[in-house]
């Protein structure tokens, strides 16, 4: 059983949207705006306070074996078809978004978001001014019913923090080249060098989410954790939301290695001024070491290549407005310049040829 949420302005009954552009919940009929408080207190300090809207019962998911998981939209009493992580969406029939609170009980709560920052007409514009830049795409990928699709998604990611206690012992030579008279004289002197220290790390991130590409998620990272904020359900309420379906014991070796590595690295570079220096042995240890959970904003566009059966994308960082994409390459159009370039060298070639 998985309860639906659905927030619904007090004034007017219509859906209440989190809008990016001023941080608040708006209703798009009658234009009220709500703020966070508000809509935590769950009691109007003003006329136009937010209150929740649930459903006096859960609806129940209707699944079977392989197939999508069904829930019925408070709204107008559609099915809404979902996948397993989903946990948050809209209806297709009335397009009422909807927060699936059930999918982000328990261990799947997750700890923080960082809210979207950037409206969806921001990131059109981001992505229209990227496009002009690129000249063999197909004109498929950035028609108008395309970039129409650009949607909202909060991914999952794990979060690993520790404290790296490290230290290193090397051997430092520092040179002196002198010349006298017709011969050259060099110098060594070498030092023990030991170097100490203690780093802290901070929300190392790794996607969540099996089915997500893995290029899409990661390539628009960093986001400024700095600005996250504790998990409220209602920064969901206008975006599509995935819930993870992975672990930190999946990502436990390769963070531990990276942030060991950088530790090691960092020790390493204290060591300045000298000529060469020889690493004798160093340690680190990993110390108050936590997990986190945090949902991450990304405006994402995709596109399926039917004729090569694969999958091309544009991403927006929700927070930074950081752009990474993989294009699709309109073969024609690389045709075209060829013989924009080399057809007039091939002609006059032919002519030169035919003149001698």
């Amino acid at each position: 059983m998985s309860e639906i949420i659905s927030y619904k302005c007090p004034n007017c009954g219509g859906p209440l949207i989190f809008d990016p552009k001023k941080q608040k919940y708006a209703c798009e009929y009658c234009l009220s705006e709500f703020n966070q408080k508000e809509t935590e207190s769950g009691e109007p300090q003003e006329p136009k306070a937010e209150k929740k809207s649930r459903e006096p019962e859960a609806p129940k998911a209707k699944k079977q074996d392989g197939e999508p998981v069904l829930y019925t939209c408070p709204s107008c009493g559609a099915e809404i078809v979902t996948d397993e992580t989903t946990a948050a969406t809209f209806c297709y029939y009335c397009h009422n978004p909807v927060i699936l609170s059930g999918r982000l009980t328990g261990e799947f709560h997750p700890d923080y978001v960082v809210p979207f920052a950037m409206e969806k007409k921001r990131a059109v514009e981001i992505f229209e001014q990227w496009m002009k830049k690129k000249r063999f795409v197909p004109k498929a990928f950035y028609s108008e019913d395309q970039i129409e699709k650009i949607s909202g998604v909060y991914f999952p990611y794990m979060l690993y923090s520790c404290r790296a206690e490290g230290s290193l012992n090397a051997k430092a030579d520092r040179l002196r080249v002198w010349v006298s008279g017709d011969r050259r004289y060099t110098e060594t002197q070498t030092y023990d060098v030991r170097r100490e220290g203690s780093m802290p790390v901070k929300f190392v991130p790794r996607n969540a989410l099996k089915k997500s590409n893995r290029e899409l998620v990661e390539g628009v990272l960093p986001f400024e954790t700095e600005k996250m904020k504790p998990f409220s359900m209602g920064y969901l309420s206008g975006f599509v939301a995935e819930r993870r379906d992975m672990g930190e014991h999946e990502f436990s070796e390769d963070v531990k290695s990276e942030v060991r590595l950088f530790a090691e690295q960092s020790l390493k570079n204290s060591i300045t001024s000298y000529d060469s220096v020889r690493v004798q042995n160093q340690s680190v240890r990993l110390e108050d070491e936590r997990w986190e959970y945090a949902l991450l904003p990304v405006w994402t566009l995709t596109y399926h290549d039917g004729a090569k059966d694969q999958m091309y994308y544009f991403t927006v960082n929700g927070q930074t407005g950081k752009v990474c994409g993989k294009l699709p390459v309109d073969r024609n159009k690389l045709m075209l310049l060829f013989m924009e370039i080399f057809l007039p060298v091939f002609l006059a070639m032919l002519i030169v040829g035919y003149l001698i």
